[in-house]
């Protein structure tokens, strides 16, 4: 396909926010205009494509967004938009209104509707890893990650000096899903004593002991990182299973939530945002669709949408190991 075929690319965001969002649609309209095609902005994900939610942006409409949090397009989830019809009526939208390439920003559902809109409908599309939870197949990192690790690590710092001024045991619950990449990153980084992620078997008698261990070691305070999905359950249950087996201990519980979501982006977010944004109107241009576009080992990449919803990254057991060494 040659570059005079395309007039309009729609841009949305879709499920859960991630900063670094509004860097990557800057990018993507802003790359669409020096190219001489129309970018179209579609509110509230794929709710918008339904209902036709579409308005037609210029450069000054993402002006002085690249610092901010959240999503100018808002988002949305659908979850019927799996179903042939309803994709078929969000499609029919985008033809009406001229719509030749759409981008969708978003995570591993997000693409599911982006392949099912490619291989049932023939929509030149490609999407742009936006979560936190870094999870997504075919990327180093996903746009919003290293924000929220950093907000993550800003707050366990403060919670520390709680727990050593009063000699506690803090339970931290961090985002993730069912992965543990900001756990990790956090226990890692905050010299957590313990972390428990989803990837790992984890045990209440070996948090248990190991507890009682650094108490004889004159260690009497720490911080014990919990990522959602981890199979003990949630820091809350987890704390008080502890409580009941060690009640000499103090323990309280902090759940970290939506805050990791929030805020303006790192600069590592905005780079690879804009990176990524203005990749996916590269990769429209030259005829690819149905890809994920990502960055592996500083390089653009590409992936199949039927690989980045099917893979997951995985995390790495050698900073498990490290973190624990570290932790003594």
């Amino acid at each position: 396909m040659v570059n005079g075929e395309l007039k309009k690319i729609g841009v949305l965001t879709s499920g859960g926010d991630a900063p670094g969002m509004n860097a990557a649609i800057r990018a993507v309209v802003r790359t669409a205009i020096y190219n001489g095609i129309q970018p179209v902005g579609i509110r509230r994900g794929y709710a918008g494509l339904l209902e036709g939610d579409f308005y037609e942006m210029q450069s000054n409409s993402v002006a002085k967004i690249i610092q901010q949090g959240g999503t100018i397009l808002k988002s949305s989830r659908v979850s019927n938009f799996k179903d042939p019809e309803v994709c078929g009526k969000a499609v029919e939208n985008l033809r009406k209104e001229g719509i030749d390439g759409l981008v969708v920003i978003g995570g591993d559902g997000s693409f599911r509707g982006a392949n099912l809109m490619h291989k049932e409908f023939g929509v030149r599309v490609v999407g742009l890893p936006g979560t936190i939870d870094n999870d997504i197949f075919g990327t180093d990192y996903t746009i919003g990650f290293d924000t929220a690790i950093n907000t993550a690590v800003d707050a366990i710092d403060k919670i520390r000096d709680t727990a050593d001024s009063h000699n506690l045991i803090f339970f931290v619950e961090v985002m993730g899903r069912d992965a543990g990449f900001i756990a990790q990153y956090t226990a890692i980084s905050t010299g957590a004593e313990a972390m428990i992620i989803p990837e790992t078997e984890n045990n209440l008698d070996d948090l248990c002991q190991y507890l009682e261990k650094e108490r004889r070691s004159n260690k009497t305070s720490g911080i014990i990182i919990v990522s959602e999905g981890a199979d003990l359950g949630s820091a809350e249950q987890i704390a008080e299973e502890v409580k009941k087996r060690l009640p000499n201990y103090e323990a309280r519980v902090t759940t970290l939530g939506h805050v990791q979501r929030g805020g303006s982006p790192s600069c590592r977010d905005r780079v690879l945002a804009s990176i990524l944004g203005n990749a996916a109107v590269e990769a429209l241009m030259n005829g690819i669709s149905g890809v994920m576009v990502g960055q592996i080992n500083n390089e653009v990449t590409y992936t199949t949408f039927d690989d980045a919803c099917s893979k997951h990254n995985h995390i790495n057991w050698k900073w498990q190991q490290i973190a624990h060494v570290l932790s003594i």
